[in-house]
């Protein structure tokens, strides 16, 4: 790929495609109820722009922060067999205070 940059070398995603689903745990719950930040779990090839870019378009709202994180697999064991879960990237989305997303 001569002369191109790492960016326009970069596969595009769609904004359903960056965003898998959302982390509805009881702390997320209480974090978009204190903060407004919502978690979900994104497409591992997702930069934040893409996230902030896909939350904006499917939602309708107005992103003001985006923070990510890698998630290691966990071991897990069934019988004498060992294994682990799959790695995955979650990320929090935090939104103008005029906004919210109604997940349920």
């Amino acid at each position: 790929m001569a002369g191109k940059t790492d960016q326009q070398a970069k596969l595009q995603l769609e904004p359903h495609q960056v965003l898998l689903r959302p982390l509805v745990t009881e702390k997320s719950v209480r974090q978009s109820e204190r903060t407004n930040a919502y978690a979900f779990e994104v497409n591992p090839l997702a930069t934040k722009q893409d996230i902030r870019r896909a939350v904006e378009e499917l939602f309708n709202v107005k992103v003001v922060d985006v923070r990510t994180q890698n998630r290691r697999g966990k071991p897990r064991r069934r019988g004498f067999r060992f294994g682990y879960t799959k790695n995955w990237k979650k990320a929090i989305v935090t939104l103008h205070e005029e906004h919210r997303i109604e997940l349920f």
